[in-house]
């Protein structure tokens, strides 16, 4: 199943399933029930969602993050070999967490936007996934089941106010500079996401390339260890680091100017797009 959070072409705000071409707005059905899909996906409802609503072209919608009002949005830092090598770390013996918020984050389609106070904008192509269960200490063998699914990120960054200290939260959290989606697909359409590879492409040219289970920590591990910190929420969003490739570190450096496209794909997951704009 493939869940999705959208703009109606009346400007209201829906979720629904994606089929083909078309968009099942299930939120105009069951609003009263579930506000909006993180309700949906706390409540373990996802299947009440199949087949229900009225279908509406994708080219009609806009689509926003899949959870686009997550409690928490945690990021892993420096989590593939090829990017700890590039930036010249050591390998992490722990998950580099850092966060980002709502705010920073727009949907599939819409543009990213370059800061005016920086021309250091990065792309990092990056597989994020949903909570779907609540949990608090879960062991690594448990933290498949609390996984609702799977998405596409592009963890825009800022380079120049990521390394003003070594707190990485300023290059991180510049409003609408990272894109999650298009949607959210389910594990059981995906199967063993370490199977799957991660591509991101700038203007259409393959800029960074790796399997998923080229992770240095792995999925069962960041839930584990996030969760001895904090209870994990369904509706949270965690993204798992980026692979080498990125802007600052290819020779020459690369970095987004408005205009540009960046795609991050991941096979059995989808293919997010945005154009890059300035801001005003």
């Amino acid at each position: 199943m493939r869940l999705a959070s959208f703009i109606r072409p009346d400007g209201s705000r829906s979720y629904g399933t994606v089929r083909d071409e078309h968009v099942l707005d299930a939120g105009a059905a069951l609003a009263g029930k579930y506000p909006d899909l993180k309700a949906v996906l706390a409540a373990g409802a996802t299947g009440e969602l199949t087949g229900v609503g009225e279908a509406l072209p994708r080219d009609a919608i806009t689509f926003l993050p899949p959870v686009p009002n997550p409690d928490k949005i945690l990021c892993v830092g420096l989590n593939y070999l090829p990017h700890i090598l590039e930036s010249g770390r050591p390998h992490p013996q722990y998950p580099s967490l850092f966060t980002r918020y709502p705010s920073s984050v727009v949907g599939h389609g819409v543009p990213i936007v370059r800061p005016k106070a920086s021309r250091e904008f990065d792309y990092e192509g990056e597989l994020a996934f949903v909570i779907g269960k609540d949990g608090r200490h879960i062991a690594e063998a448990d933290a498949w089941d609390h996984i609702a699914g799977y998405s596409c990120f592009n963890e825009g960054s800022v380079r120049d106010y990521q390394n003003h200290t070594t707190q990485f939260w300023p290059g991180k959290s510049f409003e609408q500079s990272g894109s999650m989606g298009p949607w959210l697909v389910t594990p059981d359409e995906v199967g063993d996401i370490r199977d799957q590879t991660l591509t991101t492409r700038v203007n259409g040219n393959v800029e960074q390339h790796a399997p998923i289970s080229d992770l240095a920590i792995g999925i069962p591990e960041i839930i584990a260890y996030a969760s001895t910190v904090l209870t994990l929420n369904a509706g949270d969003i965690i993204v798992t680091g980026t692979p080498g490739g990125v802007g600052r570190y290819r020779k020459p450096q690369l970095f987004l100017e408005p205009g540009m496209s960046v795609e991050v794909e991941i096979s059995k997951v989808g293919c997010l797009r945005n154009e890059v704009a300035q801001e005003q």
